[in-house]
């Protein structure tokens, strides 16, 4: 089974973009060229600037604030393989963890900020031990997609007695 997000990254890289360029275009016919004219339904000028303000910087920075990344995820063949990177404005470092199935020691499923921010972490049985990588964010995934990691993931973890998996 392999699943990216491709698609959301994408529609998410429109929308910020997009919104930089509607922020400024407002910016430069309010201020500058002063060819919208206040009121505008019932709004004055510093209304409409501080609406307008509150959901572009949600729209640019609620990404980062709730860490989604790209998100690849293979278990095709010997080995489990996630590459990742943050999404935003700047991306992040690309990152890549590929597991051999022997290997995979099983992972744990984290959620935070009310099941807004979810994370995976991956565990390795190693020579000197257990090897933990850290977080894998999967908030920008669908939840569809999300169960379908996890029910590999759990597929792959080896049975613990006494213990009920993730």
């Amino acid at each position: 089974m392999t699943i990216n997000n491709s698609k959301s990254v994408i529609n998410l890289k429109i929308l910020q973009r997009t919104s930089i360029i509607v922020y400024l275009i407002f910016l430069a016919l309010a201020f500058a060229a002063m060819i919208i004219k206040f009121p505008l339904l019932g709004m004055s000028r510093a209304v409409w600037t501080i609406i307008l303000s509150v959901i572009f910087l949600m729209i640019i920075l609620l990404p980062v604030l709730f860490s989604y990344q790209y998100m690849f995820f293979s278990d095709e063949g010997e080995a489990i393989i996630f590459r990742y990177y943050s999404t935003g404005l700047i991306e992040g470092k690309k990152n890549s963890v590929e597991i051999g199935k022997k290997s995979f020691s099983g992972f744990t499923f984290d959620k935070k900020f009310f099941g807004l921010v979810q994370s995976i972490t991956l565990y390795q049985r190693m020579k000197e031990g257990i090897a933990k990588y850290p977080p894998i964010y999967i908030s920008a995934i669908n939840r569809q997609d999300r169960d379908s990691i996890l029910k590999s993931l759990n597929s792959y973890a080896p049975r613990v007695r006494g213990k009920k998996s993730v």
